[in-house]
């Protein structure tokens, strides 16, 4: 006994001072400053509920008193005491429920959040507190019923114009649906939770709580949560937080599961169109990271489909999602433990009232109305399988061009985040996805078969259980509403329930916050009184219409004209944003007079308009999604309009406002290029245009179309401006394919037979089937010529169009390419492919190509071997080789003379240009594989069997045009190299004759060279000798030496030839010395003197002695070459007929060379050449009757041969010259 007492001291000791140390405390609370009153008012909780509990009823009061403290902390602790003692002793929740209530409608958002927080718990709290009672007292009714009312209140915040208030009861509403639904074997419940309250865990026969009230009340939360979730406006972190709700109450409630998978896919299908790119980024990767949650859960096997489609969308590879998805075991298995549990708690529930029995009877028949709530999902599902038949190509193909109509300028920030490339389309599966999609959208909207048919399967149900279950839902309205019950309801609950909700409120209200209502109360009414005195409402008389108008207007007139003196006061920017606020608030004359006021001097008046512009934009983002953009759009063309028509801004103040306003709008758009236009501007106007396609991603292939417009503009300045933005911008890796794409499909206007409409602008009549011009051309050909240098394999696509065009376009096409061709130089791997893969019908245009780039410079050995392989192995055509006719081998042209000799005049000069090196200024000769003798050599070596002679002798004619190139020196040595040819070129004596005319100095070496053409019996080749003999008798009197040389037969064949050669020869011979005259063989005089008739001596004249001198000996050598002083004049015979030289080139002899020694006359002739002086020319004779076809065809030409013939592809060259 003495123990015991002892041990009752010593407690009371340790109450006393616990007491007294509260007491302390609290004393001190009242004094000191926030943050240490919250230290001290912690300690006290620390007391009261931790150490000694029976404490806590004494000092409740004292603590509660401070909910009405000024501090927010403060209070906040006040809300976090009142949950701390309401679950350490329940019985507290009678007294504390109303201070809760009061704090939940705190002017503080802080407050409401942690009253919210509160809530959540004690909500839970009271309801297993009142379960666990067999009885309810009025007490606890009115309790419940106020929690019921707080949590309607908490609901009705998912509205609040906070964020995070918001978000506190987005948490409240998912606490509230997992507490008012059932838990089952398959709840993935955490173990912090596995205590908390749940639906099943509430009896069916309670004599206050409703299973059937709270179950609705569950669903009714659940409703509002999918609905504010599918809100337009709602923000980044409501909708996170929303996610995550959803995918907690999906694993913890699987009978959920069908709502939350239908959210999901409502979500991803319209995500809010005010979420920016990151926050799209971040609630996508939410969204996934949620569903990978649901889709592991066990009960997830029917809507794996569904969600496994949703995370492919999201960019989720297969094998992840594999990966988290359960295996069929569990999936099979756990359903059926579900039915079984449900089924049993049917079972088991007891009835006590009669009321509640005829209430619980229907619920095994209710059970199944979880089916009620995949109504909207069942919805989708019926219109699904409606559109997925109709979803053909033609049909999709319709909707795409129907919808093109109705999309926005802009691409919103969240379908550019969200868009993923459809990996499957057109698969059954994709098609099915796209059928689900549009059937969500559309039953979001409220259309569609699905949505009808369930509607009228609800409007029948609905009949069928009105009737049953009326007069459960008329005690729920009873419950809820308790002021308004009647009489008829006291019969069927009983008499206790009509005095619960009457004294329920004024209990909870008096008896609870008595101590510390007169307070708050008393501030409430003063603050109020003060809010009386400045409502303006009820001192002013509101002004009528007109009134208003004529003060506005004189208002922004005074604030217009007063920009000095408000200048001077340093205010200015307060009447800036003064002045922009009240425009954009009236329309009308007022705005235009401020526009006007702005543009009279933009200069100093342009941050008034900036921030006009500014609130312009500002009040459409305001007006979401119904706002328009016209008084944007107007007040910003008008500005820009307006600094067009100004003098040039030096300050680039038209720059400046396009890159800082907040939209470009489409007339906004027309300014800038009416800009860029001006050729005074263009540079500017371009380089606007320029920083908006770089500094506004968003839209910047819309600005970068038009400087693709630009690049083939009429206006050459405003042409190669913007061709020159393009180069630059075409370097841009993400601009590239663009332009490029432009660039082809302008090109590819040239397959067209008429030029399209949209070459000529929308100021120019012109008519549908107008011809192509030069101009049309070049216009589509600007750009891509342009990129060509940059981009070499853009040279295939002219290939391509060349062949297709038309030959006008040809022709324009061949002119054009000169510089880009130039510039991308013979070393481009493409333009030697192009030469490889030469398409058909382009054979043109890859010679006209050859021709450009080797015009200045020798042919690479690359290009070269390319085109030797293109005529060697494919095309055939001898023009290929002209253009690289200089990096061919000596034998390759040699065996292409004949082919190219036949081709155009003009051709054939541009061919011996090259080899001559005569095309360039600089000249390159020595890069040609053939000297000039080469050719002219290889000329007369040609077969006359692979090439007519007419050719041949025009293109001899085109060597000797060339008198800078073929010196005498070069036809000296080519005479002396013909000479040795065996047998005799059959233009020999041609070329022999051309050579002494072009050159008389040569007299000498040509009679050495007839001297060796007899040694070579001469007359064994009749062209050559018909040659021989035409030279020596326009060579006379030099060539009479020659004469004597010839055998008495040959002799003899030269006077039949030229009878009047003779006599004057036989004069010659007598003009010899008897020493001379013995040297001359006796047949020779008788060939002489034959037919002579007698005639009386005649004395030698005098212009004849100097020719009688000694003939020495002389010995046969090589001809040389020695130019010293003109010798012989040539006398030229008539013109040759074009009959006759048609004649000659029909002949074609092989003449046997026979060797013969040489005559002992030969060798006095040559001596005597040597020695004498060079006899006077005798006066013209007629030119010798041809009595057969011969070396009067070979008639040497007056002039070059030229001829007008346009075209570098111009035809062979067979044709006349004129």
């Amino acid at each position: 006994m003495e123990l015991s007492s002892e041990e009752g001291e010593t407690s009371h000791v340790i109450d006393m001072t616990t007491s007294e140390k509260v007491v302390d405390l609290l004393n001190q609370a009242a004094l000191i400053p926030t943050d240490e009153k919250l230290t001290v008012l912690k300690q006290v909780q620390e007391l009261i509920i931790n150490k000694d509990p029976s404490l806590l009823d004494n000092f409740l009061d004292e603590i509660i008193a401070f909910q009405t403290d000024k501090s927010m902390e403060v209070r906040k602790f006040v809300i976090g005491f009142i949950e701390e003692a309401c679950k350490r002793d329940n019985e507290l929740l009678l007294r504390l429920v109303a201070n809760l209530n009061m704090l939940l409608k705190d002017d503080s958002v802080n407050v409401v959040k942690k009253a919210i927080l509160t809530l959540t718990q004690l909500y839970k709290v009271t309801l297993q507190w009142l379960v666990r009672g067999k009885a309810v007292s009025d007490m606890q009714e009115a309790c419940w019923d106020l929690v019921t009312q707080m949590k309607g209140d908490v609901l009705a915040l998912l509205d609040s114009e906070n964020d995070g208030v918001r978000t506190h009861a987005i948490k409240f509403t998912e606490s509230q649906i997992i507490t008012l639904s059932p838990r089952t074997s398959d709840s993935d419940i955490p173990k912090r939770q596995e205590g908390d309250i749940s639906l099943d865990k509430v009896p069916r026969d309670h004599s206050y709580i409703r299973y059937d009230v709270l179950r609705e009340e569950g669903k009714s939360a659940l409703e509002k949560l999918l609905k504010f979730m599918v809100h337009p406006a709602i923000s980044s972190i409501n909708l996170t937080t929303a996610l995550g709700s959803l995918a907690t109450i999906a694993r913890q409630r699987p009978m959920f599961m069908s709502e939350v998978v239908q959210a999901y896919e409502t979500l991803h299908a319209n995500l809010p169109p005010t979420l920016a790119k990151s926050q799209v980024s971040s609630v996508r990767k939410n969204l996934k990271l949620h569903l990978v949650a649901v889709l592991k859960h066990p009960c997830s096997l029917e809507f794996q489909g569904q969600i496994c489609t949703l995370l492919l969308d999201l960019g989720m590879p297969q094998s992840e999602i594999t990966r988290s998805t359960p295996a069929l075991r569990e999936q099979r298995k756990r359903p059926r433990h579900e039915q079984y549990t449900e089924g049993k708690k049917v079972k088991i529930e007891p009835t006590l009232i009669e009321d509640d029995e005829d209430k619980e009877e229907p619920a095994p028949l209710t059970t199944p109305k979880p089916a009620a709530v995949p109504a909207a999902q069942s919805a989708i599902d019926l219109t699904a399988e409606f559109l997925h038949p109709l979803l053909n190509p033609e049909n999709v193909a319709n909707l795409v061009l129907i919808s093109m109509v109705y999309l926005p300028d802009v691409m919103p920030a969240s379908f550019q985040a969200t868009y993923t490339p459809v990996e499957s389309a057109g698969t059954d599966s994709q098609i099915k996805h796209l059928a689900r999609l549009m059937a969500t959208q559309m039953t979001a909207a409220g259309i569609g078969p699905g949505l009808e048919q369930c509607k009228a399967r609800e409007d029948d149900a609905g009949k069928e259980e009105g009737n049953e279950d009326s007069g459960a839902k008329d005690l729920l309205i009873k419950r809820k509403v308790p002021a308004m019950m009647v009489g008829q309801a006291i019969s069927v609950v009983g008499g206790y329930t009509e005095k619960a909700p009457t004294s329920e409120v004024p209990t909870a209200v008096k008896r609870l916050p008595e101590p510390i209502l007169p307070t708050a109360q008393t501030k409430m009414t003063g603050a109020s009184g003060r809010k009386k005195v400045f409502r303006l409402s009820d001192v002013v008389q509101p002004l009528s219409d007109t009134q208003i108008e004529t003060l506005t207007s004189s208002a922004v007139k005074r604030i217009l004209h007063s920009e000095k003196a408000i200048a001077q006061s340093g205010m200015s920017h307060v009447r800036v944003k003064l002045l922009s606020r009240l425009v954009t608030q009236f329309e009308g004359m007022m705005k235009e007079d401020v526009l006007e006021f702005i543009l009279d001097d933009i200069r100093t008046r342009s941050d008034l308009a900036f921030s006009l512009l500014y609130q312009e934009y500002n009040t459409y983002l305001s007006q979401l999604p119904s706002g328009l953009l016209d008084s944007y759009d107007h007040c910003l063309f008008t500005l820009l309009s307006g600094l067009q028509e100004k003098p040039e801004q030096r300050d680039g103040l038209f720059t400046k406002l396009v890159l800082e306003a907040p939209i470009i709008t489409e007339s906004a758009l027309d300014v800038i290029r009416r800009y860029c236009e001006d050729e005074s501007r263009v540079y500017l106007g371009m380089t606007t245009l320029k920083e908006l396609i770089v500094k506004r991603p968003s839209r910047q292939f819309q600005y970068l179309h038009v400087l693709l417009d630009l690049s083939s503009h009429e206006k050459e300045k405003v042409r190669t401006t913007a061709l020159a933005f393009l180069k630059r911008m075409y370097e841009k890796d993400h601009l590239r394919d663009y332009i490029e794409k432009f660039a082809l499909n302008y090109m590819q206007l040239l397959v067209h037979p008429n030029p399209p409409s949209l070459l000529f602008g929308a100021d120019k009549d012109t008519e549908v089937a107008a011809p192509w011009t030069e101009e049309t051309v070049r216009q589509c050909l600007f750009l891509y010529l342009s990129l060509l240098p940059l981009n070499h394999r853009l040279v295939h696509e002219l290939a391509s169009v060349y062949t297709e065009a038309i030959a006008d376009i040809k022709r324009s096409v061949l002119r054009a390419i000169e510089q880009p061709i130039r510039g991308m130089g013979m070393n481009s791997p493409e333009l030697l492919l192009l030469v490889d893969n030469c398409p058909k019908g382009a054979e043109t245009l890859v010679t006209r190509c050859l021709h450009i780039l080797t015009d200045k410079v020798p042919p690479s050995p690359e290009l070269v071997e390319r085109v030797r392989d293109l005529y060697h192995k494919r095309v055939p055509d001898v023009r290929f080789l002209i253009p690289v006719i200089n990096g061919l081998e000596k034998n390759e042209v040699i065996q292409a003379l004949p082919k190219l000799i036949k081709l155009n005049p003009i051709v054939v000069k541009e061919v011996f240009n090259r080899l001559l090196g005569t095309q360039h200024s600089e000249g390159s000769s020595s890069v040609s594989p053939l000297t000039p003798g080469d050719l002219l050599i290889a000329l007369h070596n040609i077969d006359s069997t692979k090439c007519d002679m007419k050719s041949i002798i025009k293109a001899t004619n085109l060597c000797f045009g060339e008198k800078n190139v073929y010196t005498s020196e070069v036809l000296a040595v080519v005479m002396q190299q013909l000479m040795e040819h065996s047998p005799l070129p059959m233009l020999l004596m041609r070329t022999v004759i051309q050579s002494l005319t072009m050159y008389p100095r040569l007299g000498g070496f040509v009679m050495n060279i007839l001297s060796r053409l007899i040694v070579k019996q001469v007359w064994k080749y009749p062209k050559v000798w018909e040659g021989f003999v035409k030279c020596c008798q326009r060579t006379k009197p030099q060539s009479y030496s020659v004469l004597l040389q010839l055998p008495p037969a040959q002799l003899t064949s030269v006077f039949e030839r030229c009878p009047e050669m003779r006599e004057p020869l036989l004069q010659h011979v007598h003009s010899f010395t008897p020493n001379q005259q013995a040297h001359i063989p006796a047949s020779i005089m008788v060939v002489l003197e034959a037919n002579r008739k007698p005639q009386p001596k005649l004395v030698v004249e005098k212009e004849n002695e100097p020719v009688s001198a000694a003939a020495p000996s002389v010995t046969e050598e090589e001809p040389t070459i020695t130019l010293r002083e003109p010798d012989i004049p040539v006398q030229h015979d008539p013109v040759i007929t074009k009959d006759e030289e048609e004649q000659m080139e029909q002949e074609h002899l092989d003449p046997v060379i026979q060797e013969e020694s040489v005559n002992i006359v030969a060798e006095v002739e040559l001596a005597r050449t040597s020695e004498t002086p060079s006899p006077q020319p005798e006066p013209p004779e007629e030119p010798m009757e041809v009595s057969q076809p011969g070396l009067s065809d070979l008639q040497l030409p007056q002039k070059d041969a030229e001829a007008d013939i346009t075209g570098p592809e111009a035809g062979s060259g067979n044709e006349d010259v004129e």
